[in-house]
């Protein structure tokens, strides 16, 4: 999907050795993750609860990879495995990240996308529309704020700063949802990650809690929107998991040891969780769902301390 006149980044030395260990990295998660799945599949047959869900010949874009610590990554996989083709959209600056990635998948279509960048969008989904023709999902895994309005007192964010926030975070939704829509001919499924201090005052959290205030918001007047149109859309609510946007976060780690302490599960959860998930919602298991905030946190946000 690449122009073959792009010029390949000259990455300095430690960059290029985290590469080479990362690829390390994923070869050999690649045979465990196997032997997970073989291991799941036997115990499956054995209790006899097993539903499967096939996603063969849908199609799905995957707005959200920067590293395999990604929950779109992660989602993108999950779906993957069920049958569906990806159409995975990333940054120049995580390329080295993304694209050994793709060599996971079975035959997934990528581009370079930046949501802010209208050339970049419609490039991107002229060509989406090219190989795909028509779309089943729209994964909706992005959010940026600046790192110094992650901390302190949330009054003090500037103007840009916020407006930047509600961009990447918030509107790109509608953004996402606009283009990929038409291209959805027999209904399909949007789904939009947040977090509980969209509606929890979470500290260091700050502008990203009211973007994602924000893009809640906009998942149920989406869903209202395209209901007559089989297309559901609903937000799954994660607990923290350790990925590159969350290394921003200010006292992240004690965020993580909190959710252990105080949800009724006494765990954190896994990106796997959240992608087991964002598969149901594909399915027409969740056909009856849309304009939902779905928590996958292992309760924490039933509780009241």
């Amino acid at each position: 999907m690449e122009s073959k006149n792009s010029k390949t980044p000259q990455w300095p030395f430690k960059v290029k050795l985290y590469i080479k260990i990362y690829k390390v990295k994923l070869f050999l998660l690649k045979y465990l993750t196997k032997l997970k799945f073989w291991k799941y599949n036997k115990f499956r047959r054995e209790d006899g609860m097993a539903v499967t869900i096939d996603l063969k010949g849908r199609k799905a874009v995957v707005f959200g990879i920067a590293n395999d610590k990604s929950i779109a990554w992660h989602i993108a996989k999950r779906l993957n495995d069920a049958g569906c083709q990806i159409f995975a959209a990333y940054q120049e600056r995580v390329e080295p990240l993304f694209l050994p990635l793709m060599k996971h998948l079975n035959n997934p279509a990528h581009m370079k996308c930046d949501v802010v960048d209208d050339t970049q969008l419609d490039a991107f989904f002229n060509k989406v529309k090219e190989e795909f023709g028509e779309v089943d999902f729209l994964i909706h895994s992005i959010a940026f704020a600046k790192r110094e309005h992650l901390q302190g007192k949330f009054y003090n964010v500037d103007r840009r700063g916020y407006q930047v926030a509600h961009e990447v975070s918030a509107y790109s939704l509608a953004e996402l949802t606009r283009r990929t829509a038409p291209m959805m001919k027999n209904g399909g499924s949007i789904i939009a990650m947040t977090y509980l201090g969209s509606e929890k005052v979470t500290p260091g959290y700050n502008i990203m809690g009211v973007a994602k205030a924000a893009l809640e918001s906009s998942v149920k007047y989406i869903a209202s929107d395209l209901g007559d149109k089989q297309i559901r859309v609903n937000a799954i609510s994660a607990g923290p998991i350790a990925t590159l946007a969350a290394s921003g976060i200010s006292g992240f780690g004690e965020m993580l040891l909190n959710y252990i302490a105080k949800s009724p599960l006494k765990r954190n959860i896994t990106a796997d969780e959240v992608a087991d998930c964002a598969l149901f919602l594909c399915s027409d298991l969740s056909k009856a769902i849309t304009g939902q905030v779905i928590f996958v946190d292992a309760g924490y946000s039933a509780m009241g301390i």
